[in-house]
């Protein structure tokens, strides 16, 4: 088990080394989710320890990673958008945590998904454009 998780850190490090800026969102956006839905498992098998490493790990992604990446400067409207959409999503998420409440958890997975796949999709397109 072990040389499976050490395994599995140096494919994580290989992806991230090797990602464009716009990979590595979409790479958190992923991790976002992961944790949402092992809090969810957590939750539901009554594991509250382990449900709030889970909920904690979805909140740092959203603050540390998704909203510290928001460039105001450069994105207006939109980023001020996206900003109060990731503060707003941390709160569900701590809401979540407080009430066990799983519908609270589904809605911030619901609002990731939604901008991660906005977020990948402007990745395909740029991509396809570079070829173009």
């Amino acid at each position: 088990m072990r040389g499976a998780a050490a395994y599995g850190r140096v494919s994580v490090e290989s992806n991230v080394l090797s990602a464009s800026p716009h990979q590595l969102i979409s790479m958190l956006f992923d991790g976002a989710q992961q944790a949402i839905k092992s809090a969810r498992l957590h939750m539901s098998n009554g594991n509250i320890a382990e449900k709030g490493k889970a909920i904690s790990k979805a909140i740092d992604i959203v603050n540390s990673g998704l909203l510290a990446a928001v460039d105001k400067e450069k994105g207006g409207d939109l980023a001020e958008r996206l900003e109060s959409l990731y503060t707003y999503i941390s709160s569900l998420l701590l809401k979540a945590n407080l009430k066990n409440d799983e519908a609270l958890l589904d809605e911030a997975a619901r609002l990731l998904e939604d901008i991660g796949s906005a977020w990948k999709e402007i990745g395909r397109q740029a991509s396809a454009d570079a070829g173009a």
